[in-house]
């Protein structure tokens, strides 16, 4: 399998996280986290450049949000 990348970028109105297979599959590994039960609500995690992200990115921070 090849190694996770994964992108985002956008404008004031757009967003888009681009990301081969092992990417999304990291993605979606840390969006199943994030509903664990365990958590609690404002639990999040950073993905920037260096941590997750692809040179260039915008940094995307996932966030539980129990309100929503």
């Amino acid at each position: 399998m090849s190694e996770p990348r994964i992108k985002v970028y956008g404008s004031a109105t757009e967003i888009t996280v681009a990301a081969n297979a092992a990417g999304l599959r990291t993605l979606a590994e840390r969006l199943i986290g994030l509903a664990d039960p365990g958590l609690h609500d404002g639990y999040h995690e950073h993905l920037d450049d260096g941590l997750g992200l692809e040179d260039g990115s915008i940094s995307l921070i996932l966030a539980r949000d129990d309100k929503l």
